[in-house]
């Protein structure tokens, strides 16, 4: 039997401003990708130079079994 369930996701937005060095921002993302399962959806530069970037991770269900 064939199940078709959608991913379900959840998203965290994460704001860096303008003084942020480069090296804290890579591993803020880092960290957070390597320890929370969180990977890159959009990074969004402003003028100004704040960074907002999303990150998504898959949300998962347990079914139970018995």
């Amino acid at each position: 039997m064939l199940s078709l369930t959608m991913v379900e996701y959840e998203f965290r937005e994460l704001t860096f401003l303008r003084d942020s060095s480069r090296s804290f921002v890579r591993q803020t993302l880092t960290d957070h990708a390597e320890y929370g399962h969180w990977e890159l959806v959009r990074v969004r530069l402003f003028w100004g130079g704040i960074r907002k970037v999303v990150l998504r991770r898959k949300i998962i269900r347990v079914r139970r079994t018995a």
